[in-house]
C-alpha cells in the first residue's frame, strides 16, 4: 500500500462521510423531508463510509475501492437523473416520487444551481474519480 493511495482513500472516505453527515443534517436538523430519489442516493452513499473505513483500517485500499465503486456509480447515475428532473429536462411524470415530497422540490439552491442532488452528484463523482485512482495505483 502506497502512502499516496492511503491519502486518496482517506480523501474518498472523508467525502463520503461529509455527504452522509450533510444528508443527516438536512433531514434531522433542518427538517428537510427526503424524496424517494434522495433516499435511493442515501442507500448508495451510506455503505461507502463503512466500506472505505474498513479498507483503511485493514490496509486493503484496492478492495475498498473495488467494493465501493458499484455503489458510487449507481449513486452518480441516480443523482444525475435527479438533477435533470429538478431542472425540467426530464418530466416529473417519469419520477419515482409519486407520493409525498416531489423529486423536483428544491430545498436549497446555492449560486442559482447547486441543489442537494447536485451536491450528491459532485460527491459521487469525486469518490468515483478518487477510487479509480486508488485501484489503478494498487494494481
Amino acid at each position: 500500500m502506497t502512502k499516496k493511495s492511503s491519502s486518496f482513500i482517506i480523501l474518498a472516505w472523508s467525502i463520503s462521510l461529509i455527504a452522509t453527515l450533510g444528508s443527516l443534517f438536512f433531514s434531522e436538523v433542518l427538517n428537510f423531508i427526503p424524496c424517494t430519489l434522495c433516499w435511493y442516493q442515501r442507500v448508495m452513499m451510506y455503505p461507502i463510509v463503512f466500506l472505505l473505513a474498513q479498507a483503511i483500517i485493514l490496509n486493503k485500499h484496492s478492495h475498498g475501492a473495488l467494493f465501493s465503486l458499484p455503489l458510487a456509480a449507481t449513486g452518480v447515475l441516480m443523482a444525475f437523473y435527479h438533477v435533470l428532473l429538478q431542472h425540467g429536462v426530464i418530466s416529473e411524470s417519469v419520477s419515482p416520487c409519486g407520493q409525498g415530497i416531489p423529486c423536483s422540490a428544491k430545498y436549497i439552491e446555492w449560486f442559482g444551481f447547486i441543489s442537494i442532488p447536485a451536491l450528491s452528484l459532485i460527491a459521487f463523482f469525486l469518490i468515483i474519480t478518487i477510487l479509480i485512482k486508488v485501484y489503478k495505483d494498487e494494481k
